[in-house]
């Protein structure tokens, strides 16, 4: 095929994975350097003194960006839609998202009723949980990036919507994720979050293949031999934590003191998150046969009580507080307490970095088992010979990823197709003419924008007709890594780097790293595997029913 026949990789084109670790920094940056450096959280943490250069200023938030004209024969339209009538109107909508008409077919019908993939609406929660639901949703590839423009929008705690859970599970502080870029905090945060991925970025691969590849390839191995299946889901979200507390802090939770198994530490973790998300889950009571309407009011009405977490949350500070002492060391010097950084570490890692790989790392697998052998054959040939050729005493190095372009391209197109974070809020902070691809539309200052990604990543527009569909190789090549723009999992567009001043994720990198390592480690073991694919209350589950070893392995690493 024309994609796989050309010799210039997509990694080569926009990420090189070698470079971003092993590249040597100058001992002293910098503001300029560090927003320009396509990975500012691998570069040298900064000194105490360096911290008020990077702050953001307002006048910096607020000076006007060069504004791209507009077609000329773009009609300016008013936004159609309706908020209908107050409280029974947004009540009616979040029973039409989760139950009656479900998330795709609750937008997809406002996009046929209005012709046009930019409207008012409702979202959820709704009464009594958010006091606004009123959004203009932006649903195509045109009009969603203006949710990352903060020179047109306020990230205000929005991070979870129309509403925000209690600061008392975040210990009295709004976390990072809250924050909008112009308040000072935010760039303390971000840039302490930095600095501690960049003094740990040595420990990533052997972490990831002791504490994660190790035990998880066991169990999956034992339990298909003796059960016949294994719940995939199960054993990511046991023993996923372990690995992000020794690629973290180099010390795994079920090892550290009292706080016993992996198993107990993520309950308690998933009871914080629960607490959280509640508002935006459905179907979880109904499998008990409790009736739609009750579960609604049970999850959607009214928050639950902190103090419900509060024990498992003293024990998550706990740990965080000793394991974490040197991290916590890194942010005294960017002027954060000790406190206030732990609280931020607590959400950073817990929520946006296990939350995420409780979703992607399953992801992966429900594509990869529904596209069947021809793929694995492929990815599995692909893997080995970049091991053979590029990798250490048969081991997965970052020169070895850097040669699987179609195991790259995999990950991309699962994050495209299935993002894990599907929601983006933004409130607009000033008066703005809106583009989709058809027209414009007049936005007011105050008011919120809403996108729904797996809408705005599948446009067809932009990706063809097959933008519905899972193509492994569509990243490949030249031509594929020009549709990286429009992958917008991490809060910004991949081909874009997360810095200070915007509100893409501090992690991007390392979680598009561990990506292609389970892709890489998966098929350096494995020839092929099935698995029965259903869904979970967040993503997808994956039952993995047979595992073909590989016939001959480039070595024994264990």
């Amino acid at each position: 095929m024309a994609r796989q026949a050309t010799t210039r990789t997509t990694s080569s084109i926009i990420l090189s994975t070698k470079e971003w670790i092993d590249k040597p920094q100058p001992e002293e940056l910098s503001a300029s350097i560090m927003f320009s450096n396509r990975y500012p959280w691998l570069d040298k943490p900064q000194l105490e003194q360096q911290a008020p250069i990077l702050l953001p200023t307002k006048e910096w938030h607020d000076k006007p960006q060069p504004e791209q004209q507009p077609p000329l024969l773009l009609p300016t339209k008013e936004i159609p839609g309706s908020y209908g009538i107050p409280f029974i109107s947004p009540i009616k909508d979040r029973l039409d998202y989760y139950y009656f008409k479900g998330h795709d077919n609750f937008f997809q019908s406002k996009i046929n009723q209005y012709s046009s993939t930019v409207f008012r609406t409702n979202m959820i929660p709704g009464p009594f949980m958010a006091s606004n639901p009123r959004v203009i949703a932006v649903l195509d590839a045109k009009s969603f990036p203006i949710l990352f423009d903060t020179s047109k929008v306020e990230k205000k705690n929005v991070f979870t919507g129309t509403y925000m859970p209690s600061t008392k599970l975040t210990g009295g502080y709004r976390v990072c994720s809250y924050l909008d870029p112009s308040e000072p905090t935010h760039a303390k945060v971000k840039q302490f979050l930095f600095n501690l991925l960049k003094s740990r970025k040595d420990y990533f691969l052997p972490a990831f293949r002791s504490a994660y590849i190790a035990p998880i390839f066991s169990s999956v191995e034992s339990q298909v031999a003796t059960h016949g299946q294994v719940d995939f889901n199960a054993l990511n979200n046991d023993i996923a934590f372990d690995f992000l507390g020794e690629a973290y802090f180099g010390a795994r939770p079920s090892k550290v003191g009292t706080f016993g198994s992996c198993f107990n530490f993520q309950k308690k973790v998933t009871i914080w998150l629960l607490l959280q998300l509640a508002p935006l889950a459905s179907n979880v009571l109904t499998k008990f046969r409790i009736p739609k309407l009750v579960e609604d009011f049970l999850l959607h009405t009214f928050a639950f009580p902190s103090f419900i977490a509060k024990p498992g949350y003293i024990s998550m500070y706990e740990y965080f507080n000793t394991a974490g002492s040197a991290a916590l060391d890194l942010a005294e010097k960017v002027g954060l307490s000790r406190d206030e950084a732990c609280h931020n570490l607590i959400f950073a890692t817990c929520f946006n970095t296990y939350g995420g790989l409780r979703v992607l790392f399953p992801g992966l697998l429900k594509r990869l088992a529904q596209s069947g052998r021809d793929l694995h054959a492929r990815l599995a040939t692909e893997v080995r010979q970049a091991v053979a050729n590029h990798g250490e005493n048969g081991q997965v190095t970052l020169g070895a990823l850097e040669q699987m372009e179609l195991a790259n391209s995999v990950v991309y197109e699962v994050l495209r197709i299935d993002p894990p974070v599907e929601f983006q809020y933004a409130h607009a902070k000033k008066d703005f003419l809106l583009q989709s691809h058809d027209a414009q539309y007049q936005v007011r200052k105050g008011e919120m924008l809403f996108g729904y990604q797996p809408f705005a990543t599948r446009d067809t527009r932009v990706f063809g007709a097959n933008a519905g569909e899972f193509v492994p190789d569509r990243f490949v090549g030249s031509e594929g890594a020009k549709l990286l723009r429009y992958v917008w999992w991490s809060n910004g567009p991949e081909t874009e780097d997360p810095t200070v001043n915007n509100k893409q994720c501090a992690g991007k990198n390392f979680v598009v790293l561990v990506a292609r390592l389970f892709v890489a480690e998966f098929f350096l073991r494995y020839d092929s595997f099935t698995a029965e694919i259903s869904n979970s209350v967040v993503g997808a589950q994956v039952n993995i029913t047979s595992i073909t070893k590989a016939k001959a392995k480039a070595s024994n690493f264990y």
